[in-house]
């Protein structure tokens, strides 16, 4: 028996500093330093404008979280202080006397305070030491070590990514993050639940009873009970199941696992699968009850700065924008945390696999204590706390560690000193293999599969592909021919409205973390699209070439199936308003990249490589019919035409050779209702008309409909709502059309917009509309 009181109200937050004079502010529980001081107006909105720049003192001081409650003494023979979450180091007292420390993000903690609780008043104080103060200590004991930013967060257990990163603000958070609350209870309780779980119908339900007693699972109408003191493991088996199945293989089905000690119940929904990678001639193939799975993922990386923001609700509509793009994979990047159970929760319903990375990114990290004794029962917990999750597939060792030791020049740097070798390769898939043997364990990415390997070999393994962007157009992505692509990525600039959001200027000024990042933005641009000639044309231009840039390189991988099996974009989403790599900005808004990702990520798809025509089908049906290829003028004459029976089976392509003819214009190849245009020439050497179209608009159930009806060819066509009203979305985005042909764009707003602002500059743009 057991009763939980959360202590989530009466908190107060203070500086312990004599320079910064901030005493009793009202402090939300869960929470951080930075929402709390900005809730009470002692600090600017961190996302808007430089106002990040001056909130470094946050992360360089003492802070005091204080609340009150009363407490009555009760039947129950034990009282435990349960801190789900704490960032990071902290000092906790009940009533003056030191309960517990902690150091460490990413774990939870539990102290017994029932000898401390005294009847009537009692006073709880968490007391938290600077992150800098803390990680520049440890680095002074322990020695420097390399990173991608100098900024000393390997040398913390808490989010890289709060030290501030290439897409992301430097605000070093502190707090109480996670519920915190009293547990009191009495003969036994039911400490962990650890269910594995197998496609075959089998359940191990491994449990930890602090004391004795009685435990039943149940699940599908199957029932064990078995009397366990200290450990045990209850095992069911149930006939036949229902399997769990990715998106686009099949129903993620789950069911219901109850376990019980006594009054106190634990609930978990899980799904039968099996698990393997497949790594064959060097490949990375993730298999799910025995079939292969071709990975179309995205990066994920934390969707805010301050965690406690983030509701069911908001990842609900994060992930679902990944699943409408025809996503099959997230990816949990190591430079953030290990996420909610909300986060996993949804992933597990959606089909969504995930790859999960242990939190550690682009740097060296120290093997010494106290970081050795923090890794393991963060990993222990965190690996137990995961294990009955389907749709977590890959556990990670790092990301791009192993590849930075490699060829970043480490060693030179390191000498002797430790650098996580031994966690990658000894530490977590040793925690892996005995808490969660049912699934399988990467060292780290970029990785080819063995320790003396090259990391970043395209042959073998998993590569990042980062010449691209940092210095090489994106048609270098056509001389790879990788086994599976786990980052890639080309920028572009957020919504206008999100722009906005982030900024007081006119026209407003983005976010910009990446080095050199705006000239790179326009080198990207190449011989691909026109040069920007003010702020409009930049924001559409960037945009547009972002998405072509990220649909070429997905386009090649895909053709290259079954010799490729996936690709991971960089990145989804981001966590504030910023010019960035993510396919959804910072205020939830998607970007055109979006919408190339749903063409492309699409189970079919006509591309052209190499002078060949590849159809990709990756759906579970043969894909047949009569493929149509005709030679256009960019005025829409047909020079020339061509039509080839085609057969392509369920996850698998063929290649047809591209209609020869004169090498201008354009080729339209169809196959049913799938269309490819592909053009000959980039579009400034193109010889496109000036646009000309027709445009009607329509009321229609929540907004307005716009209809573009094309005179000469209109090239990436693109409407801009936002620019309107911030929360109007738009159907699509991206349309070329050939002349005589018409899109109708379906605009959801609450807004009654003006017809005449919607077709007009700058809210309706394509390549080649006129230019003074």
């Amino acid at each position: 028996m057991s009763t939980h009181r959360p202590l989530h109200d009466g908190w107060t937050l203070s500086a312990v500093s004599e320079d910064v004079r901030i005493t009793g502010v009202p402090a939300a529980v869960p929470g951080c330093v930075h929402t709390d001081l900005l809730a009470a107006g002692l600090i600017e909105d961190p996302y808007l404008d430089d106002n990040e720049s001056r909130l470094g003192w946050i992360g360089r001081t003492d802070w005091l979280y204080r609340t009150e409650f009363t407490w009555t003494g009760d039947e129950h023979e034990h009282t435990d202080l349960v801190c789900a979450g704490l960032d990071t180091v902290a000092t906790i007292t009940l009533n003056g006397v030191k309960v517990g420390g902690t150091a460490n993000q990413h774990r939870s903690y539990r102290f017994p305070v029932r000898h401390l609780l005294a009847e009537g008043v009692n006073t709880l104080e968490v007391r938290f030491a600077s992150p800098y103060g803390y990680a520049e200590a440890r680095r002074a004991e322990l020695g420097e070590r390399p990173g991608a930013y100098a900024e000393p967060y390997q040398f913390i257990r808490k989010m890289a990514c709060n030290f501030g990163w290439d897409w992301g603000p430097t605000l070093v958070t502190s707090g109480i993050w996670q519920p915190i609350g009293l547990e009191s209870w009495s003969g036994a309780r039911l400490a962990q639940v650890r269910p594995l779980v197998h496609g075959d119908g089998r359940v191990e339900v491994h449990v930890v009873v602090a004391g004795a007693g009685t435990v039943t699972a149940e699940v599908a109408g199957v029932t064990v009970s078995a009397e366990v003191a200290g450990e045990g493991v209850l095992r069911l088996q149930v006939p036949e199941p229902r399997l769990w199945w990715p998106r686009g293989y099949g129903e993620p089905y789950r069911y219901d696992l109850t376990v019980r000690l006594g009054e106190q119940v634990e609930h978990r929904r899980i799904g039968f699968r099996d698990v393997r990678l497949d790594q064959t001639g060097g490949a990375f193939t993730i298999v799910v009850n025995g079939t292969p799975v071709a990975v179309r993922g995205v990066n994920w990386i934390p969707d805010d700065c301050f965690p406690s923001r983030l509701t069911r609700e908001r990842l609900a509509t994060r992930l679902s924008q990944a699943t409408e793009a025809n996503v099959n994979l997230v990816r949990v990047w190591g430079g953030g945390r290990y996420e909610s159970d909300d986060f996993y929760d949804l992933t597990d319903e959606l089909g969504l696999l995930v790859w999960q990375d242990f939190p550690f990114a682009c740097a060296a990290y120290p093997e010494e204590e106290p970081f050795a004794s923090e890794v393991e029962a963060e990993a222990r917990e965190q690996v137990a706390r995961l294990s009955a999750r389907p749709s977590l597939v890959l556990w990670c060792g790092n990301n791009e560690n192993i590849e930075g030791h490699a060829d970043w020049g480490w060693k030179e740097t390191l000498g002797e000193r430790s650098w996580g070798a031994g966690f990658y390769f000894d530490l977590l898939p040793k925690v892996v293999a005995e808490l969660d043997p049912t699934r399988p364990y990467w060292p780290g990415s970029p990785y080819s599969g063995a320790p003396d390997l090259p990391p970043n070999d395209p042959a073998r393994g998993t590569i990042h592909i980062w010449d691209v962007w940092n210095r090489e157009d994106y048609t270098r992505y056509a001389a790879y021919r990788p086994r599976f692509v786990a980052e890639f990525g080309f920028q572009g600039p957020p919504t206008h409205a999100t722009l906005r959001e982030g900024s007081s200027q006119e026209p407003p000024v983005g976010h910009q973390k990446a080095v050199d990042g705006e000239q790179k933005l326009l080198r990207g641009l190449g011989e691909h699209l026109p040069q920007p000639r003010d702020f409009d044309d930049w924001h559409y231009l960037t945009q547009v070439n972002q998405a072509r840039a990220v649909a070429f390189g997905i386009e090649h991988f895909r053709a290259q199936l079954p010799a490729c099996t996936g690709t991971i974009v960089w990145q989804l989403n981001d966590c504030w308003p910023v010019v960035s790599w993510a396919a959804v900005d910072g205020g939830g808004r998607r970007k055109p990249l979006w919408y190339a990702l749903r063409r492309v990520y699409a189970d079919r798809l006509l591309t052209v490589r190499e002078g060949e025509v590849v159809v990709v089908n990756d759906s579970p049906e043969v894909w047949s019919g009569e493929l149509e290829q005709r030679r256009l003028t960019v005025g829409g004459e047909t020079l020339a035409e061509g039509r080839v029976a085609v057969e392509v089976p369920a996850r698998s392509t063929a290649v047809v050779p591209l209609l020869d003819g004169p090498d201008a214009g354009l080729v339209a190849i169809t196959l049913g209702e799938h269309r490819r245009l592909h053009f000959l020439a980039e579009d400034p050497q193109a010889g496109l008309p000036v646009a000309a179209y027709d445009t009607r608009v329509t009321a229609e159930p929540g907004g307005v409909a716009v209809t573009v009806t094309a005179r000469t060819l209109l090239r990436e066509l693109a409407l801009f709502p936002d620019r309107l009203d911030p929360a109007a979305t738009v159907d699509e985005q991206l349309v070329t059309l050939l002349p005589g042909e018409s899109v109708t764009f379906h605009v959801a707003t609450e807004r009654e917009l003006d017809p005449a602002a919607l077709i007009g500059h700058p809210v309706l743009r394509c390549v080649n509309e006129a230019r003074p």
